[in-house]
Order: structure tokens, then sequence, then C-alpha cells
């Protein structure tokens, strides 16, 4: 996805499966398209990662048109959101941009639930700055500085004497986890820095905001902002992000995206999760601006 027409047309496709999911049997209808006269048999309800949000939603929305007992409601709000709907039984499915937290596992076991695992995809995370922004590229060192609040000032790693206001998933978001481990080295983000419930709401701000920067899945990427190279081998090899650059692994900032469910549905989610691991579903994953499993 890589223009905000597109972001759009999920987006509205999102309110679409909403709407079915708030309006009983005539809503179900209108998400099995060419039959007014029979509703939905299966129903499942995907929650989770803003991240794979994008993805489930063009996945869902071919497979209830190739299957049309079938109705799906997506919903995003981050990896931890959908984790704890799976604990309390409110979702078929757990989208997520991480792997499970041991304290989850634990939960997961204290509630007698089997939970299983499908990797679907991976993607790319990129770094973004208002498209003013002269800076093209940035260390990890210097991004972990700067989400730390070491550094605060553009000029410090070569650009205008401007401050840097810096956007980030909030706690509840795999994105905030992986960004924090794997860039920041664990390190813990600095007190002012802006949380966004979403991540399409980072997209937004640092397309508005000057001196801005921020981290978003790849797909999310738009004319709005402006992807950095990144660098993990102390400046000697700066690599942008791209479905290419990550499917290699020469860009450095990627991670593997799941479904996560309880085992006792697994009849119930399985054929949906086939599809999206066939021939056609990882077409679907490129096509969307993530990283196909093959």
């Amino acid at each position: 996805m890589k223009n905000l027409k597109k972001v759009q047309v999920v987006a509205l496709f999102l309110a679409t499966t909403l709407l079915g999911a708030c309006g009983g049997n005539n809503a179900k209808k209108e998400n099995v398209e060419g039959d007014n006269n029979a509703t939905a048999s299966v129903t499942l309800t995907v929650k989770g990662s803003d991240t794979v949000l994008p993805l489930a939603q063009q996945e869902a929305e071919k497979y209830m048109q190739k299957h049309k007992e079938a109705a799906i409601t997506i919903v995003g709000g981050g990896t931890g959101v959908g984790l704890s709907a799976l604990e309390e039984g409110t979702t078929d499915l757990a989208m997520a941009s991480r792997d499970l937290k041991t304290e989850e596992k634990l939960k997961f076991k204290a509630a007698k639930k089997d939970i299983k695992e499908a990797l679907i995809a991976y993607d790319a995370l990129s770094v973004v700055v208002h498209p003013a922004n002269k800076i093209n590229q940035l260390t990890r060192e210097q991004l972990e500085e700067i989400f730390t609040g070491k550094i605060t000032n553009w000029k410090v790693v070569g650009g205008a004497d401007e401050k840097i206001v810096a956007y980030s998933r909030e706690t509840s978001s795999g994105t905030y986890e992986f960004f924090k481990d794997e860039v920041l080295n664990k390190k813990n983000y600095a007190n002012n820095i802006l949380m966004m419930p979403a991540t399409g709401s980072i997209v937004q701000s640092v397309g508005q905001t000057k001196g801005a920067i921020g981290y978003i899945g790849l797909a999310y990427e738009t004319n709005e902002v402006k992807a950095l190279k990144v660098s993990y081998d102390q400046g000697k090899t700066f690599v942008a992000p791209s479905v290419e650059a990550a499917k290699d692994k020469t860009y450095p900032i990627s991670r593997p995206l799941y479904f996560f469910y309880d085992a006792t549905a697994e009849s119930k989610v399985k054929p949906f999760i086939d599809y999206v691991l066939s021939e056609e579903g990882q077409k679907i994953v490129l096509e969307t601006g993530y990283v196909p499993l093959k």
C-alpha cells in the first residue's frame, strides 16, 4: 500500500466490516456479496495488531468474495489488545507483530488455553520523517539516542537547527515492543515521546509536523512522509525499507507477523488461515506491501 487513497479504501472496508458486526442479520447479508437471501453461517472476529490490520482486511475481503457463507470482522488496536481479547474469548484470531511474552504465555496457561500460532508474513518497519526534512539516513545508534531523549535537535545528526518531535505507538502495540527491543537495544523511550493509538495516527502526525520522526509498518507508507535509510553497521551501509530489502534481509528492521488462536477453535479458523498461507493469499501479502513467507 503505497498511497493514501489505498489506505482510505482499507479504512472504508474496516468501517464496512464493523457495521456488519453491529447490524445483525441484515449487515451479515451485506457482507455476503450477491446473496440477499442467505445470512452468513461462519462468523470470524479478528483483533489486534495495527501492523497486520491492512493485510488482514485485504485477505478477508478476498476470502469473503470466494466464501459467501463467511463474515469476518477486523478490529485493530494493537497486539496487546488482540491477545487480551483472545484470553477473554472475545476474538477468534489475534493479530500480532511480535511473539508471545512470557507473562502472556503464563496467563494463557492459567486460563487453560492451548494457544497456537500461525506465521503469515513478514514486515519491514519504516522510520519516517516529514518530507521537508533534509535528513535521508540514520544509524541505529542515532535512532536509539533520538527516541531515548539523548538527541533532541536535528542539527546533531546533520539536519536543520530544529527540535525533534518523536512519535511512537502506545505500549499495547507489538510495534512499540519490537522497536524498543531491536532499535533502542531494550532501553526505555524518553518521557516526552508522543504515544499514538494507531499507526495511521503516526503517519498523519509526522506528515503534518516538520520536525517529526516516527516508525510505521512498510504497508502504511504514503507520500505524506519520507522513509529513511537505516544502518546497523555504524554507518558503513545504509538500506532503505522495501519488500525486496526485507525479503533478502538486507534491511535490518524487519519482523514476523502472526495470527494466534485457541486450539479449540482450530476447525473454525483454519480455512481462513489456510487461505492466507495459500499461493493466492501470499500474493495478496506482496500486493499489500508486506513480505511473503516464500
